[in-house]
């Protein structure tokens, strides 16, 4: 890709994704602190997100957001979605209109319900919009561990040009036109897997486990048809990759809240000794809120969504997804959409 880039969001996953940026293009990081940004650009190491990574002697980073968006031939956001509209509007004045937006947070604003590409077309009208998303643990692709994820974006052009900045020897970069759902993927997987972490918390093997994540897999496909995704976006790496990683993975922090939660931590003092967010707690009462407006049963993010408000307990919770009335497993309208897909 010919120009600059820009990446805003210096946690790990920010990080990871402008030091793959780094080697193939001029690449820009805005952080919140200056101090951070500083160590950056002196010791090459973002020792608070990324301890052990040794970043590229190229990467510029700063913590003025007029820079990381003048001159910028594309842009990748990758701040929590509870902040993600207040740093677009203070990018906003320093970018040029043809200049896309990919959005790197797996999460749903609260309270507007949007997902982060209808938040980009708000505050960003002209902007092209895009996401990554798929099997994303920072610290092993900053590693250089081999994995692979999807760019989306509306128009081929712009994702290929996506895919061209990212694609590398150890992360393989796929493109789709589903916007919309590999943006309900990545948001969904980080409440299931919150779900999944309670069960380990409490002390439940695989097969609970397992059960989980091919139920919650149902939920997604039930969702983000209902919502415009396409079916087969959520069996790849948007839906099944990310899915699996983020429920089973222990660098999961999603996972690991509902580990703690499982364990009988409460949650105000688990989130209180993070300093990374986990997408899934804030995630779950919007997600919910969706799938009502569609007419879509979501029984497992429900009960994270009434977990996350106080009103039940995993138990509880537990008891209540078990007590379900029997049923067929697969939807009628789901089996449809795949056959005639």
């Amino acid at each position: 890709m010919r120009g600059s880039l820009g990446v805003v969001g210096a946690g790990s996953w920010g990080t990871a994704v402008a030091a793959l940026l780094a080697r193939r293009a001029p690449t820009t990081l805005w952080a919140r602190s200056a101090d951070l940004a500083a160590a950056i650009n002196s010791e090459h190491a973002n020792a608070t997100y990324l301890p052990g990574i040794r970043l590229p002697e190229s990467l510029r980073a700063t913590d003025d957001p007029a820079s990381v968006a003048d001159g910028a031939a594309m842009l990748l956001v990758a701040v929590p979605s509870h902040g993600f509209r207040e740093i677009l509007e203070r990018l906003a004045p320093h970018l040029a209109p043809d200049v896309a937006v990919v959005s790197l947070t797996k999460g749903i604003e609260a309270p507007s319900n949007k997902r982060m590409s209808e938040v980009v077309r708000d505050v960003l009208p002209q902007n092209p919009v895009g996401v990554l998303t798929g099997p994303n643990l920072a610290h092993e692709i900053a590693e250089g561990q081999p994995a692979a994820s999807v760019v989306a974006l509306a128009d081929p052009g712009l994702a290929a040009l996506a895919q061209e900045a990212l694609h590398g020897p150890t992360y393989r970069v796929y493109t789709s036109n589903d916007v919309i759902g590999c943006e309900l993927a990545g948001a969904v997987k980080n409440v299931i897997a919150v779900a999944a972490g309670m069960s380990d918390g409490l002390g439940f093997g695989e097969n609970t486990r397992a059960a989980l994540i091919t139920r919650g897999l149902a939920e997604l496909g039930r969702v983000g048809a209902a919502l415009g995704g396409q079916l087969l976006t959520f069996g790849g790496l948007a839906g099944v990759g990310d899915l699996v990683a983020t429920c089973t993975s222990p660098r999961s922090r999603n996972r690991g809240v509902g580990l703690a939660i499982g364990r009988g931590e409460p949650l105000e003092s688990v989130l209180s000794g993070m300093h990374m967010v986990a997408e899934g707690v804030r995630t779950a009462a919007p997600l919910v809120e969706l799938a009502r407006a569609v007419d879509v049963e979501m029984p497992i993010a429900e009960q994270v969504a009434a977990i996350v408000a106080g009103t039940t307990g995993p138990r509880d919770a537990l008891a209540s997804l078990m007590g379900r009335a029997a049923r067929a497993e697969w939807d009628q309208g789901l089996l449809r959409g795949l056959l005639s897909g």
